[in-house]
């Protein structure tokens, strides 16, 4: 089945919680992570063609990020960034903290 952890749900559980629930269901499984930007609260990143506003800060992204050491990573990207939409160049600065988040974490995985 899917698991969908809504932002609202993330809040309620809390992170530890959230990331038991990720590395139960990925375990050793190959993972490839897309991080949508979208998430991100626009307050953080305003740059992208869906801002959802409530959505989760740069440093929970990070954390969350950082937690995803031991999953079997193969792959990974991010998406979202709208170049157009971008106030003084703050989402794409996010953007790519998240892509060098993403990849520092990928060279820990085991």
């Amino acid at each position: 089945g899917v698991t969908i952890i809504s932002t609202d749900k993330f809040y309620e559980i809390g992170f530890k919680e959230t990331l038991k629930i990720i590395k139960d269901i990925l375990e050793d499984t190959p993972t490839y992570l897309t991080f949508d930007i979208d998430g991100i609260d626009p307050t953080f990143a305003p740059g992208t063609g869906t801002p959802e506003v409530g959505g989760i800060s740069v440093r929970e992204a990070q954390l969350v990020i950082r937690e995803l050491k031991d999953l079997n990573f193969i792959g990974a990207d991010v998406v979202e960034v709208s170049p157009p939409f971008d106030l003084n160049n703050m989402t794409s600065l996010v953007g790519a903290t998240i892509a060098f988040e993403i990849l520092c974490t990928m060279t820990q995985t085991n």
